[in-house]
């Protein structure tokens, strides 16, 4: 009995990994649309992508620390703090003193960044409608069905970082 199970998890192990093998490339041409995409759209300046994932969390999470950043985005908090000092030297970022406790600082963006944030978005969003118009309803519905699990998927993958 016990030989059979190993048998089944194993198969359902190779399932899993090949499921992850046929989603993972896919996921990643959509990432880098999103990365190399949108910015020229909108009219705005280009940011690398390591500064854009950076702006993107601090919209997100509006007082959040370099050390938070760092651990978030899987960088290095010296490479952080870089980042960070040019994009509030380009007007990107402010940094405000947490009045809690002096010696932490946290990020908030500019309004410049917050404009340029939600038309860097809006092209997105362009973009993406007019791939999604050339699909089939089926799979529109299904993508659309797909929301819930990717958002956990990426909640998955979060957490197992962070361990």
């Amino acid at each position: 009995m016990t030989e059979q199970r190993n048998a089944q998890d194993d198969e359902a192990d190779r399932r899993l990994f090949q499921h992850a093998r046929e989603l993972t490339p896919a996921l990643y041409a959509l990432s880098r649309v999103l990365r190399f995409q949108g910015m020229e759209e909108a009219g705005l300046w280009r940011l690398p992508p390591s500064e854009l994932e950076l702006m993107r969390y601090v919209h997100a999470e509006p007082g959040v620390t370099v050390s938070v950043l760092a651990r978030e985005l899987g960088l290095h908090a010296s490479n952080v703090s870089a980042t960070v000092r040019g994009l509030v030297n380009a007007g990107h970022l402010e940094r405000e003193k947490d009045p809690n406790d002096g010696r932490v600082v946290r990020l908030k963006p500019t309004l410049k960044a917050e404009q340029g944030m939600a038309l860097i978005e809006n092209a997105w969003a362009e973009i993406f409608a007019d791939a999604l118009a050339t699909l089939s309803e089926e799979q529109l519905a299904a993508l659309v069905a797909s929301v819930p699990a990717l958002e956990a998927l990426g909640g998955a993958l979060k957490e197992r970082r962070t361990r």
